[in-house]
């Protein structure tokens, strides 16, 4: 058994440990209600665009606007993947990772663009092609900033360097749980159901030049929308993996506290026998 020194000072270094994690834990929880709800406001409004985009550029094959659209022989694939700078976050990069690694198999030439060091570091480390990583995103998260990199996705497809683009992201459902999402960025995919029809809409002044400005600011929204989500998701991953590690941390203080006490009633029951001991040999 331990003595009681070593025991003290690890009780000291767990109650340590308790105060760090459930700072953490306060701090997720602060940052995540501003990522909730900036990610339920958007979500709404990105997905009616998507709708509308999806059924416009449908009808608009060979046009202009249809260059986002059109279907090639798969030979190029970038998978743009989106984790965090940061760990402590339970399996919340570990899990896009595998997920981006498991869709990549499906195809000959893949590429990775990155969001996030975790990724950045995993895909470098272990040799994928690595075309760019953008870490320095989540430090100034604004529409403006990931539109630059939407924007150089887009120019890529178009002059042909790639003929699929594939978002990998964690979708925030709530602080518990993610969903983690691999959904076709580009070409934009046309409506498989037949009953999907935009005749409702009436289009001014025309819809081809509608959807000449229509698709690019969607992608943008839609890549937006996929960091957004992460980065709630990742608030709520590490305020869960905080409060975890918490109540663990609470869990062996108590047992080394009840392991201290023993030992130390062990000590003075000792003391005890030897007093005992020392006094009857005295008398004997």
């Amino acid at each position: 058994m331990a003595n009681l020194k070593d025991i003290r000072a690890r009780i000291t270094s767990v109650g340590s440990t308790m105060q760090i994690t459930s700072a953490m834990k306060m701090v997720s929880a602060a940052k995540l209600k501003r990522a909730q709800d900036a990610i339920t406001q958007m979500r709404p409004y990105a997905n009616k665009l998507r709708e509308l985009l999806v059924n416009l550029s449908s009808t608009l094959e060979g046009s202009e606007g249809g260059q986002f659209s059109d279907v090639r022989d798969i030979k190029n694939v970038l998978f743009v993947v989106v984790t965090s700078n940061r760990g402590l976050c339970g399996a919340f990069n570990s899990n896009i990772i595998k997920k981006a690694v498991a869709e990549s198999k499906n195809f000959e030439s893949v590429s990775f663009l990155t969001i996030g060091k975790k990724g950045s570091e995993f895909f470098a480390k272990n040799g994928y092609n690595v075309a760019s990583s953008h870490d320095q995103l989540f430090n100034d998260l604004t529409f403006e900033n990931t539109s630059l990199i939407a924007e150089s996705i887009m120019d890529q497809y178009v002059s042909g360097k790639y003929d699929k683009v594939v978002l990998v992201y964690n979708q925030f459902k709530n602080a518990a749980s993610q969903l983690i999402m691999a959904e076709s960025f580009l070409p934009v995919e046309t409506p498989s159901d037949e009953s999907v029809s935009i005749g409702d809409y009436i289009f001014e002044p025309s819809k081809e030049e509608i959807v000449i400005d229509l698709i690019p600011k969607s992608l943008k929204i839609q890549l937006f929308k996929a960091v957004l989500d992460s980065y709630a998701s990742e608030h709520g991953a590490r305020m869960t993996a905080m409060h975890k590690a918490t109540d663990n941390a609470g869990e062996l203080r108590k047992e080394l506290k009840l392991t201290y006490n023993k030992a130390r009633q062990a000590a003075i029951t000792n003391e005890i026998l030897e007093i005992v001991g020392g006094a009857e040999a005295l008398n004997g």
